[in-house]
């Protein structure tokens, strides 16, 4: 397998799936020939022209509300949001359009569309442009929630939204774009809610998403060395969610902490405890124990921001009180 960094995972995905599937278009701000904020689409303009990759004005309404028309009319959109922290102008195409039409309308109308949405701090963004927002999209009913965190994944898992008959958010670290991993050469799908271990370990399950699935291996590293054994599980997708890999995790390890870089409240995290609390309490030898950001807006300062995002430590000292 070729080793390849996360942006080029996800331009794989794009390419390949515009040369198998015609009815595969791109839209968003300079998504053509600049090739996308942060480089995604570069190179597929000139592979596809204008017609397939599509700049659109300024109004994240507008590009959601086209995507909403033109997967309903057969096609599939990918659309991209620049940042995340923009989608809170658009939520009505989102959450009232694209996830209610196909129950609205008894199953006869399908809504295949991905959008695309770069998330997180930890570039010097400030607080409208370095939110994690997925807790957002969870919340609500006919939306699956992909987050990513290696290139593989990311590939395989958008390959699979693009084919899926109904909405997707896809969620993109944008500190995660630079970071590499070894990626299958062609076209591979990895099932819309599958989890994934990716450490095994017997003392205390960590289930950590996006970027935070390194912080979490990372500190299962630094654990090792007190003789800690930390089970890493990436759920990958939040919507559907894999709850059972999560729970014979946790039936193996009898402790849980969940780690996320949103803000601990209300995070997609709460959701996680809540199943494991439900269906699972009885093999809980410690408390759940939750990691997240403070309930504050994302400082721009560097130092700031770094003291903001969860880090290391915070995980090691979440083991540790799960352990106590």
């Amino acid at each position: 397998m070729a080793t390849k960094t996360f942006l080029q995972a996800i331009n794989d995905a794009l390419r390949l799936e515009m040369e198998k599937d015609p009815n595969v278009f791109i839209i968003g701000e300079d998504v053509g020939k600049f090739g996308g904020c942060f480089g995604v689409t570069q190179g597929l303009y000139e592979k596809f022209g204008e017609r397939r990759v599509r700049d659109t004005p300024i109004t994240e309404s507008g590009i959601i509300g086209l995507a909403v028309g033109a997967a309903a009319a057969g096609l599939r959109p990918v659309a991209e949001l620049m940042f995340v922290d923009f989608i809170g102008v658009a939520l009505d195409q989102l959450f009232n359009q694209a996830a209610k039409m196909r129950y609205m309308f008894g199953g006869k109308a399908k809504v295949p569309m991905v959008l695309r949405m770069p998330q997180g701090a930890g570039v010097g963004a400030a607080a409208q442009h370095s939110q994690s927002m997925e807790s957002w999209f969870v919340h609500i009913p006919g939306i699956k929630v992909v987050i990513p965190s290696t290139p593989a994944d990311a590939k395989g898992l958008l390959i699979s939204a693009i084919r899926d008959d109904n909405p997707v958010v896809f969620l993109e670290h944008k500190v995660l774009y630079g970071a590499e991993g070894e990626v299958p050469d062609g076209e591979y799908t990895i099932p819309l809610g599958k989890g994934d271990i990716k450490r095994e370990g017997k003392d205390v399950t960590v289930v950590a998403t996006s970027l935070m699935v390194k912080t979490a291996l990372d500190a299962a590293d630094v654990l090792a060395k007190d003789g800690i054994s930390v089970e890493v599980v990436d759920p990958r997708c939040l919507s559907p969610l894999d709850t059972d890999i999560i729970l014979k995790s946790v039936g193996k390890t009898q402790h849980l902490v969940v780690a996320h870089e949103a803000v601990k409240q209300g995070g997609a995290g709460a959701e996680i405890a809540a199943v494991v609390a439900e269906e699972a309490i009885g093999s809980l030898a410690g408390p759940i124990v939750r990691v997240g950001a403070p309930f504050c807006p994302i400082p721009f300062a560097q130092s700031l921001e770094q003291a903001y995002i969860p880090g290391v430590d915070a995980v090691v000292a979440a083991v540790k009180k799960t352990l106590a």
